[in-house]
This record gives C-alpha cells, sequence and structure tokens, in this order.
C-alpha cells in the first residue's frame, strides 16, 4: 500500500486493490454471517460520506457516533472520515447527561444514533447542543420535524449527491491530511467528566503500518470482532483490516461471542481479560461438575498441560513421556477447547488490563496462545504487543517499532511515538501535565523493562495502595491472582490504601453461583440472599486463604464482603471495556469499607 494520506486513502487503496474480497460480516439472522466485498463497502461508505456532504457536512467538524458494535457502526464511522469531518465516539450505555456533556463540549453538529431509543436520548437533551443540526436514526424511522433521518433517507440523499457530483467523495478526501483530526474518544473517567482525546488520522496510520510491517496479522487471518468500537482499542481493529486485509466479522453481542466463533471460525480474536477469565471459570467448572473420572482426567491434563507450556516459553518440544502424556491430554481435553472457539485460532491478544499468568498458561497448554499488549486511548491503543513468535508472559512485549520508551524515576512509563494524542480536547492544562517535554507521554502506569526489552506493567500509579505503615500494595496483581483461584468470583476489588490492613469487595460468578447452589441446596436463595449465606461465605474465606498463602503479611486480604450484586457497565462500576471503576465503587460501598475497619464490624 502506498502511504495512504488518511483514513478515506487508506480505504480507496484497498478497495482498489482487492475489491472482491470479503472486508466485513455480520449476522444473518439465520445462525450464520452475512459477507460484504471491499468493493461493497467502499460504496455504503461513499453513500455515507455524500449524504454528509450533502447536509453541509464541512472538513473538520466532529459528528457524533451512538452505536454499539455493528457494521452500521464503521460504515458511519468510515463515513465520518471520508467526507472530511471526525467521528466522536459516545457508549451506548452513556445516559443522557453524558451524551450532552460529549457532544456539546465536541462542538458536534451531528450524531448517528442505533435505534429510537439512543435517538431519544439525544432528543432529551437537544436543547443544550446549539450546535447539533440533525441526527441519523440508524435502525429507527424519521421525525415529522426533519430533525431525524432515518438510515434509507440519510442513504437515499447520499446517492442523489453522488449523482449530481460523483467526484465529492474523492475530493473530500483529497482535502485530509495526516494531521487533521480523525477521531475524538472521550475516555471513561472515573471521576468528573471525560477528556477528548484528540487523534489525528497519522495516528491510526501509524499504528496500522507498524503491524502490518511487522506481520503480526495477514491478509489470510479472520479476525471475530466484538469489542466496543467506541473504545480505541476496537477502534483500532477496525483501522488494522483495512491496511491488512483481512476479513473480520463483527457482532458486539457479548453473550454470543463463543457461538459466533464456532460459526465465523477465526484465527484471530482481541479481547479483555474478563472474557478469558470467564472460559476458565466455566472450564473448570464445568469440569468440577462432571465429577469422578472426568474431573480426573482434566485435573491430569492441566498438569501436564502446565509442564508443557513452561517447556514451551523456554524454547523446546515435548517429548518421551512428558510428549506421550501431553497427546492424550490434548485429544481428551485441550483439543475440545479449541473446537469452542471455532479451531483455526492462532492467536488471541489481550488488552484493557492484566491477564494473569495461570489463566494464560491453561490456555497456552491447550494451543491457544493468548499474546499480551499494553496501550492506552492516548496513544491509539497499540504500543507494546508481545509476538507469536517471542510470546513473553507476565509482560506485555516489547515496544512496536518507532515507539521510545522510558522508566521515570518513580517507575512511571513514558513513551513516545506518531501513535501519541495531539492533547486533550479543551482542556490545555491536563495536556501538559500528561504530554511532556519532548513528546512523551506520562501514562500513569509503573512498570519495569526486562533484561530481552519487554515491558513489565505491575499497576497503575493512582491505584497502587499505601497501607498505614507504608506499605506499597498492588491491587491489580491480587485481582487477578484470585480471579485465577476462584472459578465462582466474577469481579473483585482490594482497598487498603492509608489503611493498616488490605480488604476486598467481592462479586459473585452468577452462572457459577447457579450451578453450586443447585448442587448444595440452595437453589431458592437468589443472588443476594448467597451472599449473605454463611456457607457461601465459608467457601469464598477458603479461596481468600488459598490467596494470601503465597503473600507478604502487609498483602494479606483480612476481610472481604460478597456484596449482593455484579459489577456492571450498565451501573456504572464497570468501563466499557470492563475494567472495574475503582473509585466509582469505593464511593458506593464506602460504608462497607469503612465498616472493615470498624472493631464492631462482624467478618461472617
Amino acid at each position: 500500500m502506498n502511504n495512504p494520506t488518511s483514513v478515506g486513502d487508506m480505504l480507496r487503496q484497498r478497495v482498489a486493490s482487492t475489491p472482491t474480497l470479503e472486508a466485513f460480516s455480520r449476522p444473518d439472522g439465520r445462525g450464520g454471517f452475512e459477507p460484504f466485498s471491499w468493493s461493497q463497502v467502499g460504496s455504503i461508505v461513499d453513500k455515507v460520506a455524500a449524504g454528509l456532504i450533502s447536509l453541509n457536512i464541512t472538513k473538520g467538524e466532529r459528528i457524533g457516533l451512538l452505536c454499539s458494535t455493528r457494521v452500521d457502526w464503521l460504515w458511519a464511522d468510515l463515513g465520518i472520515n471520508c467526507a472530511g469531518a471526525a467521528t466522536t465516539t459516545v457508549y451506548p450505555s452513556t445516559p443522557e447527561d453524558g451524551c450532552a456533556y460529549i457532544l456539546k463540549d465536541s462542538g458536534a453538529v451531528a450524531i448517528f444514533c442505533e435505534d429510537d431509543a439512543q435517538t431519544a436520548k439525544v432528543r432529551a437533551v437537544q436543547d443544550e447542543l446549539p450546535d447539533l443540526r440533525f441526527i441519523v436514526n440508524i435502525d429507527g424511522v424519521s421525525s415529522d420535524d426533519g430533525f431525524v433521518l432515518s438510515w434509507a433517507d440519510f442513504i437515499a440523499k447520499g446517492e442523489a449527491k453522488l449523482t449530481d457530483q460523483p467526484n465529492c467523495v474523492d475530493e473530500a478526501i483529497a482535502s485530509v491530511g495526516p494531521e487533521d483530526l480523525a477521531t475524538l474518544i472521550y475516555t471513561s473517567g472515573t471521576t468528573g467528566n471525560p477528556k477528548g482525546v484528540i487523534l489525528v488520522h497519522d495516528c491510526w496510520l501509524y499504528v496500522c503500518e507498524v503491524i502490518d510491517n511487522e506481520k503480526i496479522m495477514t491478509k489470510d487471518d479472520k479476525q471475530f470482532l466484538w469489542l466496543p468500537l467506541s473504545h480505541s482499542f476496537g477502534k483500532m481493529l477496525e483501522v488494522i483490516v483495512i491496511r491488512v486485509g483481512m476479513p473480520t466479522a463483527v457482532d458486539g453481542e457479548i453473550p454470543k461471542i463463543i457461538d459466533n466463533l464456532a460459526v465465523v471460525q477465526p484465527t484471530f480474536m482481541a479481547a479483555a481479560p474478563r472474557i478469558f477469565e470467564k472460559v476458565y471459570n466455566k472450564v473448570i467448572n464445568g469440569a468440577k461438575e462432571a465429577g469422578g473420572l472426568k474431573y480426573g482426567i482434566f485435573k491430569w491434563s492441566l498438569g501436564v498441560g502446565k509442564q508443557v507450556s513452561k517447556l514451551l516459553q523456554q524454547g523446546h518440544e515435548p517429548s518421551g513421556l512428558l510428549g506421550l502424556k501431553f497427546r492424550i491430554a490434548d485429544k481428551l481435553v485441550f483439543s475440545k477447547l479449541r473446537a469452542r472457539f471455532g479451531g483455526r485460532i492462532r492467536f488471541f491478544i489481550s488488552g484493557s488490563a492484566p491477564l494473569n499468568r495461570d489463566i494464560a498458561e491453561f490456555f497456552h497448554a491447550a494451543g491457544l496462545t493468548i499474546l499480551e499488549g499494553y496501550g492506552l486511548t492516548e496513544s491509539s491503543a497499540a504500543s507494546f504487543v508481545n509476538r507469536p513468535d517471542s510470546n513473553r508472559f507476565g509482560t506485555v512485549g516489547p515496544p512496536l517499532p518507532g515507539t521510545e520508551i522510558q522508566i521515570a524515576e518513580d517507575g512511571e512509563i513514558l513513551f513516545r511515538s506518531r501513535g501519541v494524542m495531539r492533547g486533550y480536547w479543551n482542556l490545555p492544562e491536563k495536556t501538559a501535565d500528561t504530554l511532556l517535554d519532548g513528546g512523551w507521554l506520562a501514562t500513569g502506569d509503573i512498570g519495569e523493562l526486562t533484561s530481552e526489552g519487554s515491558l513489565r506493567i505491575t499497576d497503575r500509579k493512582k491505584d497502587l495502595i499505601k497501607t498505614s505503615g507504608g506499605k506499597y500494595v498492588a491491587p491489580q496483581q491480587l485481582e487477578g491472582s484470585f480471579k485465577a483461584i476462584c472459578p465462582v468470583a466474577s469481579q473483585i476489588l482490594v482497598h487498603g490504601n492509608a489503611r493498616n490492613f488490605c480488604s476486598a469487595l467481592i462479586t459473585m460468578d452468577p452462572e457459577a453461583m447457579t450451578v453450586w447452589a443447585q448442587e448444595n441446596g440452595k437453589s431458592s436463595l437468589s443472588y443476594g440472599a448467597l451472599a449473605e449465606d454463611a456457607e457461601v461465605n465459608r467457601m469464598y474465606q477458603d479461596y481468600i486463604d488459598v490467596l494470601n498463602e503465597g503473600l507478604a503479611s502487609f498483602e494479606t486480604i483480612k476481610k472481604f464482603k460478597l456484596l449482593a450484586e455484579d459489577f456492571s457497565v450498565e451501573d456504572g462500576t464497570l468501563t466499557p471495556s470492563l475494567k472495574v471503576k475503582r473509585k466509582a465503587i469505593e464511593a458506593r460501598y464506602q460504608d462497607v469499607l469503612d465498616g472493615f475497619y470498624d472493631s464492631s464490624f462482624a467478618q461472617m
């Protein structure tokens, strides 16, 4: 591909070079996926871009996009960029006041909404948005006042514009350069208003260029994409496939991920650690439920797999008796797990939060390699990643070519590259705090470089716990370890800053606890009642005890509370990328946490 100057130019080149090859696909409603060729994608995107041009959208204007992960998100986003405008992403779970803030702060002049419900959220705050000129309702209907256009009515405007001015989209693309704004992604901050991260076209071009040059993915791969496209991780995966030319199946329905994988049979999928944790726990619980000989075979196979994983990490293949045992374990257990993921996975990429090493080694033993990567919204998501042929467990890999790294005196990770944002929208002081002299991005993460040049992250700088005794505790490490130990846990938050010991808030995995309740004569109890049950609490205490065995005394969890509901994106306790919103949770459960340190608190 000849050095594209914008995302639109990159798409143009892809359509021209491989017009008949499959680009994206979507659920067809019959259990399969409907494919779109690159030529078809180019035609749809042209109509979207032309529709915007017909409505007097000009270069650099911001257009909101409030939609879940589906191909229509891609059509709208690429159409916005091809019209010379910039996408302002809004998570579908964002409430009315959050939508109003983002659209007003960005100065959005239009917005694509997924359906009537999302459109209603924007219309409810329309009086607060003087710049907003129209809404495109993807699945819904047009409004009588003409302010809302259905998808069909909007596309008709684009078709008419292309008839009158066939070159209007080409001219718009030609007007856009690498330093023009492509995307405003608002961070899902845990406190205060979100910040708009300024990502220009060259940010995305850089990520695409280096991943293509490194051959991490090729045109022969196939991706399954479910991640939120409003998040930088998902957006990165959208643009990479344009550069690489690999087909991508798109469906953001999280409960359907495993079923979809069996249909799509991808070679690659990216995910947050929570997805791998849930699969891991489901496999463990399923084996326990089977009991008897089957559970015995599973435990034996797991032990063999861990031995083989460690051997493979050292660059050696299993042979002799271990090799024979592994072939048996693979036939009885691991091959079945691979089949659940479609049977063709070359590797996964895990990002947005640390992945526990035990879980990584479990998947590795099954022939399902998980490559950890690292980046921020402020760096267009991809900055460090392990490679399929040199995966260093416990690290996020070496920097991508063109990314320079420094470790500050306090351990904070600093790096710079073409992918780093150009600042925060309307926030010069915040920009100055984060973009340091020389273009170094202050990440807020603590880490170190290994002797091989890979980056190991220990925790978020702001999340490090300093107990009242002056000891530092890295909560994410403890949380990841606990979820690997406890197959019936969903989430855990370790607390203890300025306290004299560490405590924890724990949520139960609803599916796993339903099975447990049925097996233990407690199926009549609700989720909340199970959280208060003495036997359930003793079970979780046993898992806490196992965790504590490997910790220094100041790190151990002295008290915990099972919560009456799981964390979720909808209630504001998880980010859309499934990370815990630590400060929001601590504020919500402040009375519980304070009670841990009250001598009158009685732990069950």
